[in-house]
Order: structure tokens, then C-alpha cells, then sequence
């Protein structure tokens, strides 16, 4: 039987094609379709400046990197989020102060965020990392000011969000626009909005930050002006974060289709709508803030397992054994071995009622009109609703 994926790239023979014409081409790496691919993401998303790296964990490496974190320094995270939220501030030898997030969204909120201020102690504060989670925009505007009374700035951490869009009062913006932020970092894996394999970007409208993120992500070399052209020197040692031309001309061709991609997941989204809605109380979407209109990368959903009578992980085979996949996103970072050793045990409610209840069911561009219904229809038989 063929299983339905929580998340899918959608190759087509332009992009293929597009990836070919690379390959014939004089560059693999460092060439031009690099600047074209990070023109062309700049001007979708509304920033100055976009920069290309390997993949979205360098992409917040990186980040670091430009608004030189310097060890013991603090930097927050919600516990909601991937890894790479939380590790990118160790990479730098920072510490991480993990937010809870709101039990029915998954998104660090303002209250969340104040909670984890209070939890910063002496250490000096540099960053603060909401995620978009899902593809849904946090609070930017209220979280950049207490960061920013904090002495901190926001870096957004977008990989889930790109196309969203959201309005703050009567402004519209959109996810990666840094308006509220220093940094916005993208990631284009295969299951997300864009894909180019593996691959990252960072968005800023510092010119002063982005040239520092060119810089981290070869090395750390410069080039002085005027001096020999094979001439190169390292002021600090940066990494080999670039993304190739290869995957950039992939990059390109997916981008033009990123308002193909966003009607398509808001058409997916709206159907599961109408889909789980018979299913509540017991299926609830997760909560959506009214001031964002997501291009949703996850379609998540809270289930009460325990009042259902039953386990995740009997739903989760139950329902692949009817061609469904799932996926969970995600396990809190607080509880992660490295990090309970690190910080203790963490009192986190929104985190763990999140996790206890969360589930993330289909949603790409290339599922058929029929397939919301069929996963909509075998959760209501797993369950017994």
C-alpha cells in the first residue's frame, strides 16, 4: 500500500531541467546563480539581503556567528522547535534558556517569553529564536520589544513559514521581512515549502550583518580591497557553509513556483478544516493566531489520547496501516538527555501539553483532493469517533 508522507518536495522537469543547465554550465559552487538565487529570495520575502548557506542549521550557526554570541552569553529558545533552535547557540559556547510555548499552538508568546527573561539571571542576554512554528507567525512586534528592553534581538527562526504572511494592526508583512528582527533563517529541505535537497538562508536588512554572514559561511576569508587577486586573508576562522549552484538554480526554479505551493497548502489547510471539524472535541486543529495567514508546512492536530482510549503510537501504526503517515512535531528540546544534563529538569506545562497531544498528519502540494478526506476518514475510524 502506498503511504501518504507527512511532507513531500515536489520535483517537477522544469526543475530538473534547471538543475541540468547547472550542471552543463562553467560553475558548480560560487557562481552566479548563487547572487541570483539570494536576489530573487530577497525580493519574495521583502528583505534587503538574503544569504545562501548549506542547510538551516547553518543557517542559525551562522546567525550566531554575525551577531558574535560570545560564550556564557544567553540566548532563548523554545522548547517547541527542532534542535538546531537550541544547538546553535552551543555551537558559539552560549547557553540556552528554553520558553515554554502556548499549550495550543506550540509558539512562544510574549507571556512565555517574559517567563524565560526572568530565568536569564546575570547572564547577558543576545538573542531571542521564536519559531514560526507550523507556518504560523508569532507575535513579532510585542516579542521584539521585550527582547529589545531585554537588550536582546530577534532572530526568527522561518524554515516552517515561508510564503506566510500576517498583519499587525493594519500592516501586512511578510515572514522574513525582518522588520521586527535582525535575521530571518530559511530552510529548503525536501519536506519544506522549497526545496533544493539540502540548503539555507538568512535574510537581514543589516548590509553590516550580511556581509559578516558572507563572510562566516566561506571560511572566514576576505578579500582586501586593492590588494592581489589571488590575495585572500582570515581575520577569524569562519566555516564551509556554501550552497552550491547546483542546488541554487534548483532553488530558482522552485521559488517561481512558491505562489503555486502557498495556494495549494492554504487549499489542503482549508479542507482539513471542513474535514476534522466533525471530529472535535476529540481532534482539534492546532490554534492559529488571528493575525497570521500561514502557507502551513505541518498540518498539525492535538489529540486527547488518553480520553480516546488509547496511545499515539497505536493511532500512528493504525493509521499507516490505512496509508497514512504521521510525524511529530516535536519532542521538547528541554527533555533531550544533553540538555537536562546541562540545565536540570525544567518546568515547561505549555511545552509537555503540546507534545502530549500534537500529531502531524499529510499535507504537500502534490496530494489529490481525495487524500484529506481518506486521512480524515481514518483517524475517525482509529480513534472511534
Amino acid at each position: 500500500m502506498a503511504i501518504l508522507p507527512y511532507g513531500r518536495q515536489t520535483i517537477e522537469d522544469d526543475d530538473i531541467a534547471a538543475v541540468v543547465e547547472a550542471l552543463k554550465g562553467d560553475f558548480l559552487t560560487t557562481g552566479p546563480t548563487v547572487e541570483a538565487f539570494e536576489t530573487a529570495f530577497a525580493e519574495t520575502v521583502g528583505a534587503r539581503h538574503a544569504v545562501a548557506c548549506a542547510n538551516g542549521t547553518a543557517a542559525l550557526h551562522l546567525a550566531m556567528l554575525a551577531l558574535k554570541v560570545q560564550p556564557g552569553e544567553a540566548v532563548i529558545a523554545p522548547s517547541i522547535t527542532f534542535l538546531a533552535t537550541a544547538n546553535c547557540a552551543r555551537y558559539v559556547d552560549a547557553e540556552v534558556v528554553f520558553a515554554d510555548v502556548d499549550p495550543d499552538s506550540g509558539l512562544m508568546t510574549p507571556e512565555t517569553l517574559a517567563q524565560a527573561l526572568e530565568r536569564v539571571g546575570e547572564r547577558k542576554l543576545r538573542a531571542v529564536l521564536p519559531v514560526h512554528l507550523r507556518g504560523d507567525a508569532v507575535n513579532l512586534p510585542e516579542l521584539a520589544t521585550l527582547a529589545g528592553d531585554a537588550g536582546a534581538v530577534l532572530v526568527e527562526d522561518a524554515p516552517h513559514a515561508l510564503g506566510t504572511t500576517m498583519s499587525y494592526g493594519n500592516v501586512a508583512e511578510r515572514v522574513g521581512d525582518v522588520r521586527h528582527s535582525a535575521m530571518a533563517t530559511f530552510s529548503f529541505h525536501p519536506v519544506k515549502t522549497i526545496a533544493t535537497g539540502e540548503g539555507g538562508m538568512v535574510t537581514t536588512n543589516d548590509p553590516a550583518l550580511a556581509e559578516r554572514l558572507r563572510m562566516m559561511r566561506t571560511h572566514g576569508m576576505v578579500r582586501p580591497e586593492g590588494a592581489d587577486p589571488w590575495w585572500y586573508e582570515m581575520p577569524e576562522p569562519g566555516f564551509n557553509y556554501r550552497l552550491p549552484d547546483i542546488l541554487c538554480a534548483l532553488g530558482l526554479s522552485q521559488l517561481a513556483k512558491l505562489p503555486r505551493f502557498a495556494a495549494r497548502r492554504r487549499a489542503l489547510a482549508k479542507a482539513y478544516d471542513e474535514a476534522l471539524a466533525p471530529l472535535a472535541p476529540a481532534v482539534r486543529i492546532a490554534t492559529r493566531p488571528a493575525w497570521s495567514d500561514p502557507v502551513l508546512h505541518l498540518m498539525c492536530v492535538l489529540i486527547d489520547f488518553e480520553a480516546a482510549g488509547t496511545t499515539r503510537r497505536a493511532v500512528v501504526e493504525a493509521l499507516r496501516e490505512r496509508g497514512v503517515g504521521t510525524q511529530v512535531h516535536y519532542i521538547p528540546v528541554h527533555r533531550q538527555p544533553y540538555y537536562r544534563d546541562r540545565y536540570g529538569e525544567l518546568e515547561l506545562p505549555g511545552a509537555e501539553a503540546w507534545y502530549a497531544r500534537c500529531l502531524s498528519l499529510p499535507l504537500y502540494p502534490g496530494m489529490a483532493d481525495g487524500d484529506v478526506a481518506h486521512v480524515a476518514e481514518s483517524l475517525r475510524e482509529v480513534l472511534g469517533l
